[in-house]
């Protein structure tokens, strides 16, 4: 909302964060869910850095009659970057976390519990 005595860099401030706002949401990083023919669903999952810079300036020739509002110079800009950084695959039955880079020894860890569990009560059982 932009109001009458708003300075002008306020006014540059809100219309660029505006517009960032409308690209960045919750279904940018985790997206639209992808539906296969054989009934797997694929979920993005995806990092996301933002930087905004914003600055200006009045600027008169203070010698000459004073003016109750100076002539005022700004500018904004933004850098947004996307990531993919990992997918959620579901079968239906199972749910996987499946990384796009490189894994650490930790992730690798958590990526063998299903199937450690699954030994355990493999052998319970028997």
């Amino acid at each position: 909302m932009i109001l009458e005595n708003d300075h002008p860099i306020e006014r540059i401030m809100d219309n660029a964060l505006t517009k960032i706002r409308t690209f960045v949401d919750a279904d940018t990083v985790i997206g639209t869910a992808v539906h296969t023919a054989d009934g797997m669903s694929i979920i993005p999952i995806s990092k996301i850095s933002m930087g905004f810079l914003t600055g200006g300036g009045e600027y008169s020739d203070l010698s000459a009659e004073q003016k109750s509002e100076f002539p005022f110079a700004g500018g904004s800009g933004a850098g947004v970057s996307v990531q993919p950084m990992a997918f959620l695959v579901s079968d239906g039955k199972t749910v996987k976390l499946v990384n796009v880079g490189e894994k650490s020894p930790l992730e690798r860890l958590f990526d063998l519990v299903p199937d450690i569990a699954d030994a355990v009560v493999g052998k319970n059982k028997k």
